[in-house]
């Protein structure tokens, strides 16, 4: 905790740092010059415990203001973080098919399982029934000093997840007065893509043209009030905040108004169709004979169409592209000075957020069923047809049946978070080197999951008359699915089934240090040493409790079951930090600062795990610094990692042995499966989803990080200051799955056990998604590594022009390296991500950055104007023809322009993606969802914004 006496520095040093935005420099140097003190006010920066004069330190950092957040006009705490270079999209509301319906982050795009997230240095508690990470709906984005990004481990620091790194919210807990913010938000586009429009034209499918108006609106109230009490003694922070999202399905934009093939060159679409979808096979006892397939659909005539199979259903006008979405926050920041040994604090929020996610409507998904040829479903016609293609002496059939219940409407999972969080502890100086803190953290998210409109299993068997079913008899109704459109609305009612999901996590925490300086100092430097002791005892808790219908997987779109999962663990923990000044006020070295870390982390799960860090601050002048740290991490398995029941679910991507000429030769296709008589007759699904065999592992050890990095920061002349930082972070015991698609291609292409073994096949087909019987297993494993390398760039300029003042700052990030290891020894498994993508690698530009120019007179107006850049991504495989080589580069640009018209009022108004860019299109195997990587690059055109915040 030691004192920089030079006040100079510590002003430089805050604006060099990372991104700190110069407004927080012009207040930091017009407090000093008001004060004119020598003493600079202690800090906690994100990184460390032991508490700074400036906010530069020996690891890199990146800082989002509270004013960077306003102007972005985001009221999606995610939406501003994903517009960071160092940022993937993980969990948004750009996604409906299987979301979770929380918001995460995703440093480096390690996963937001990698990513820690904290609320003013402590964690923020797991999110929900679908996720182990944190869920940031639950932070107010009104209420957000600033945001720090610590890239690399903090384990040292904070304990195990911080892998890729951390992300701090700092909170705004000193707000004085009363603030009212209120705001409105929606997306608009000019639908005038020409080649969507010419393969919907080809399949007769509509589609929106000329401008959107202004839809996915979103209206957000935010309230703030703070004040001393106590004779000044207490202050305490209020906030509410509202906001509600309107939905906005992919229909409403002719980019996503077809789900593309994998190859991105037609509609593809469902084989699960409104005019059902058969595929018939002769069959003997309940045994079909698959050789004797036929792909039929019905006729209008009372027949079937003998022609082939109906064309795909356009499932996409139906799904979310953006879900609708209501939540609320409130809670407080209060503290109270007993006197200097004794400062009680505490911190309380709460959260509730209810969204749903709509996907295409549901149906029978190619189950198979065995039918007696006198079926009274079936009509004389069709009888005889069959008889015709099989024998007339057959006494049954074999058949997938895909028939999509456009008579029922969409699938709808309402999801619902309530959390909650407490923080409770106090601070004090115990004399004037040594300060404590102890506090209590409880955290609890209670969650919930109804799926409706879905088609319950059990009910089919008996309601299309299949052998070995119960008779359709005492409330059963007939579902006529050989009858052309002859379904009604009861018979598509009375298929409909409702599964629920609830469920809970907890988290608990106690956690005490102390810090100061020693007594102590080496003979080269007039810094004393500076030290944190401390323990933390944490608790994690998860609770998913499944209904019968849930557990057994009865609901046909739901691609296999979703069991109840329980479990949790307990780490105990010591920590401790050492600040060693070694050299000071020598040629060419201002200050040399050594920082070291260690933490030992007892886990009942897996044992004892050590992480430490060693770091090197060295200030060559007051203007240059360079920096360098060295940082050893772990990520113990979470509870859905060790605990998920394996079973049935689905994967996006494609089969490279499937369709008339795959990719693979025969031999090749044999390795995984396909026999001589398949190869070149399986069936591609044309909605690119696959079966895969999914699960926990409770014998995954610890995930182990090496991180380093190595950095200058230079205030080099007056008014601009800029950050260069080379990173590498290598993951090894990688807690995860090999990809399905990855797995078909290396088994093709190597033959090893390893990877055949995971493929199973259907019977005959030797299909992968019709019926349950083909899948790809994937259940969690420890892999072999994964590393990523990368340069981070800042920098800041400041200048007077006329008037007033004119900024200009960039943050970029080159990515070098990403490369995964999927097992050890097997370099052909082995890919690099950076500046790819594929079925295996999101779209991982090598160059990503931020530039934004703003001008303000300081009393009334600011304008800016901000540039984000996502460099090509070349594409490395043969599905995808649309792609072709890569993705191009893509620039949007944003607009804001902030009037402070009096001391009580204030406007906002601002247009990101002025000039209405689309997202780039991609096939169906690359697509997140609605053709496109959706959240990552600007998914719905222009964003409009305003807000009217009145102060009193």
């Amino acid at each position: 905790m030691y004192t920089n006496n030079k006040l100079s520095k510590a002003v430089r040093l805050a604006i060099a740092f990372g991104a700190a935005s110069t407004t927080a420099f012009t207040a930091s140097v017009n407090a000093a010059e008001e004060e004119e003190v020598a003493k600079v006010e202690r800090i906690e920066v994100t990184g460390s415990r032991i508490k700074r004069t400036d906010l530069e330190t020996s690891s890199p950092i990146q800082i989002t203001s509270a004013e960077e957040i306003k102007l972005s006009g985001f009221t999606r705490i995610e939406d501003l973080m994903n517009s960071l270079p160092q940022v993937e999209a993980a969990e948004t509301s750009f996604l409906a098919n299987g979301a979770a319906g929380t918001a995460t982050l995703d440093l480096r795009g390690m996963g937001a399982q990698r990513t820690l997230v904290l609320v003013n240095g402590r964690r923020l508690q797991p999110g929900g029934i679908y996720t182990q990470s944190a869920d940031v709906n639950q932070i107010p984005a009104s209420l957000v000093q600033r945001v720090e990004v610590l890239t690399g481990g903090g384990s040292a620091t904070y304990g195990a997840d911080a892998v890729a790194g951390v992300v701090n919210f700092v909170m705004n807990d000193d707000f004085e007065g009363f603030e009212v913010t209120v705001g409105g938000s929606g997306y608009q586009h000019d639908n005038d893509n020409k080649y969507i429009q010419g393969l919907m034209d080809q399949r007769d499918y509509d589609y929106p043209t000329g401008s959107s108006g202004i839809d996915g609106k979103t209206i957000n109230i935010d309230l703030t009030m703070g004040g001393d009490f106590a004779n000044g003694k207490g202050h305490a922070t209020a906030y509410a905040t509202w906001r509600q999202v309107d939905e906005l399905r992919q229909g409403a934009r002719d980019y996503s108004s077809c789900a593309l093939n994998a190859a991105g060159t037609a509609c593809g679409g469902s084989p699960t169709t409104p005019i059902p979808n058969f595929y018939f096979y002769s069959s003997e006892d309940g045994t079909p004979d698959f050789g004797s397939e036929v792909n039929w659909t019905l006729d209008p005539n009372g027949g079937f169409d003998t022609s082939g199979g109906p064309t795909p259903y356009n499932y996409a006008p139906v799904n979310h592209f953006m879900r609708p979405d209501e939540r609320y926050t409130f809670g407080a920041f209060v503290d109270y000075e007993i006197n200097e040994h004794a400062r009680p604090y505490m911190e309380v929020g709460y959260m509730h957020d209810r969204t749903v996610a709509q996907i295409a409507e549901s149906g029978i998904f190619f189950d198979f069923f065995t039918f007696d040829i006198n079926n009274e479903l079936f009509s004389d016609l069709q009888r005889q047809q069959l008889r015709d293609a099989f024998g007339a002496d057959i006494t049954e059939v074999g058949a997938y049946i895909g028939k999509r219940n456009v008579e029922g409407g969409g699938r709808q999972d309402t999801l619902e978070h309530s959390s909650y969080r407490i923080v409770a502890g106090v601070e004090g100086d115990i004399n004037d080197s040594w300060s404590y803190d102890v506090s209590f953290q409880y955290g609890s998210t209670a969650s919930n999951s109804v799926y409706k409109n879905d088609f319950y299993k059990p009910r089919i068997a008996s309601a299309v008359g299949a052998i070995g079913a119960a008779p359709c008899e005492a409330g059963c109704v007939p579902y006529p699915v050989f009858t052309y459109q002859g379904i009604s609305p009861e018979a598509a009612a009375s298929m409909g089934g409702t599964a629920i999901l609830t469920g809970n996590t907890s988290q608990t925490i106690v956690n005490a240090f102390v810090s100061g300086e020693l007594d102590m100092t080496l003979p080269t430097s007039s810094m004393p040493l500076a030290a944190v002791f401390g323990v933390e005892n944490r608790e994690v808790d998860f609770e998913r409790l499944a209904d019968e219908v849930f557990a057994l997987g009865d609901l046909a779109g739901q691609g296999g079951p979703t069991p109840s999962l329980v479990g949790g663990y307990n780490v105990r923990e010591i920590f401790g930090e050492l600040s060693v000044p070694l050299l000071d006020d020598a040629p060419a070295v201002e200050n040399l600062i050594l920082d070291l870390g260690y933490r030992y982390s007892d886990y009942n799960t897996s044992g004892g795990e050590s992480t430490y860090k060693v770091a090197l601050d060295w200030s060559v002048t007051t203007d240059w610094k360079l920096r360098a740290s060295y940082n050893r991490a772990v990520r113990a398995p979470n509870v859905a990692e060790l605990f998920a029941n394996q079973n049935l679910g689905l994967w996006q991507g494609a089969d490279p042995c499937a369709g008339a000429t795959p990719e693979y030769t025969a031999a090749q296709c044999a390795n995984t499966g396909v026999t001589a008589d398949q190869y070149g007759n399986i069936t591609a699904n044309p909605a690119s989803q696959y079966n895969g065999f999914f699960g926990g592992n409770p014998e995954l050890q610890p995930e182990i990080a090496d991180t380093m990095s190595f950095g200058v920061v230079a205030n080099p002349f007056e008014g601009f200051n800029f950050s260069v930082d080379y990173w590498d972070i290598q993951l090894d015991e990688v807690i995860g799955t090999i990809g399905s698609e990855l797995t078909l291609r290396q088994c093709a292409e190597t033959g090893l056990d390893s990877f055949c073994n995971n493929i199973t096949r259907a019977p005959g087909t030797g299909s992968l998604w019709r019926g349950e019987e083909g899948f790809v297993t994937a259940t969690n494993i420890n892999l072999a590594s994964r590393h990523w390398r990368g340069v981070d760039v800042s920098s800041n300029y400041e200048t007077d022009l006329g008037e007033g003042k004119l900024t200009v700052k960039l943050i970029g990030t080159y990515n070098l390296k990403k490369e995964y290891e999927p097992l050890p020894g097997v370099a052909s498994a082995t890919y690099d991500c950076s500046g790819e993508i594929n079925a295996d690698c999101f779209a991982q530009p090598k160059w990503r950055h931020s530039m934004t120019v703003s001008y303000t007179t300081g009393d009334f107006w600011t304008a800016s104007a901000k540039w984000r850049y996502f460099g090509k991504v070349d594409y490395d495989g043969a599905t995808d023809v649309l792609v072709g080589d890569g993705i191009s580069s893509q620039s949007y640009l944003d607009l804001t322009a902030a009037f402070d018209v009096n001391d009580h009022l204030a406007l906002l108004v601002g247009v990101n993606n002025v000039l209405d860019k689309e997202p780039p299109m991609v096939g169906g195997g690359l697509a997140s969802n609605a053709n496109t990587v959706a959240g990552f690059y600007d998914t719905l055109g222009r964003y409009i914004h305003a807000s009217v915040t009145m102060r009193f």
